[in-house]
């Protein structure tokens, strides 16, 4: 499936670096460190199957979601490439490790391991989307109050709402709860022999426990793991200038 995308690229740019995005998330959630890093590099923010302009489906696993990034990539005809994924998009991104080793060179993930995972951190979150749908209500201050009595966080909510548009979720909430397991799961993959940098938010529960070091080691065992202080899983919104001062050293080397 090719995805819906914004491809920057200037003239005399060799290398193409790819931004992929978490759970309910689109295309501009990476757009600032896209934006600091495209003067240097072809900057390719897409929106994976299920999120913001790309098609819906029934199916929604790694599998198909590396595979539609890379359809999209030989549509536009990119051979190599450097991939930022965070969280379910930091799945991706190491998904493609393992079908498209030789094409992807270097690898940013953003506050994820590769392990399957059983806390279900959104079981609020998808009352409060499917709540807003039978609402049948169109503004996003209407939509704000009734998410309000599901998730207290603010900040979540306005995150969730940059995909409230017209009255709908731009993200298909029906297939993304019934593959919500596969969004947790993982198939343990070969070991990738290149280095990769994950970045964990101090915070954050994401990369916590030895487990999640001891999957990362055996995967990817040129991995280099950074804490970024004071933040949590959304760490490029909440630290942005510190993680891309970790990204830009990584990618430099």
């Amino acid at each position: 499936m090719q995805l819906h995308y914004q491809y920057h690229t200037q003239e005399g740019q060799t290398e193409t670096l790819v931004f992929l995005h978490g759970l309910f998330g689109s295309l501009s959630n990476l757009g600032m460190l896209a934006r600091a890093l495209q003067d240097q590099y072809a900057t390719l923010q897409i929106d994976l199957r299920n999120h913001g302009l790309s098609a819906h489906s029934d199916q929604h696993d790694y599998d198909a979601l590396a595979q539609d990034v890379l359809d999209t990539l030989n549509h536009l005809n990119v051979k190599k490439f450097h991939v930022i994924g965070h969280s379910m998009g930091g799945k991706v991104a190491m998904r493609l490790a393992d079908i498209a080793a030789e094409r992807l060179d270097k690898l940013v993930v953003l506050d994820i391991t590769p392990i399957s995972s059983k806390d279900y951190h959104h079981s609020e979150i998808f009352k409060a989307l499917i709540a807003v749908e039978q609402a049948n209500i169109t503004t996003r201050q209407q939509a704000t109050e009734i998410m309000q009595t599901f998730i207290d966080e603010p900040m979540v909510i306005q995150f969730l709402l940059k995909s409230f548009n017209k009255g709908k979720w731009l993200f298909n909430v029906l297939s993304l709860q019934n593959n919500y397991v596969n969004i947790l799961d993982w198939k343990r993959q070969a070991a990738w022999h290149k280095p990769v940098l994950f970045l964990r938010g101090e915070r954050s529960d994401y990369i916590a426990k030895p487990e999640h070091f001891m999957a990362i080691e055996q995967q990817f065992p040129q991995a280099q793991i950074s804490m970024i202080k004071n933040a949590g899983h959304w760490l490029h919104g909440e630290k942005p200038q510190q993680v891309l001062d970790e990204i830009q050293t990584y990618l430099a080397k």
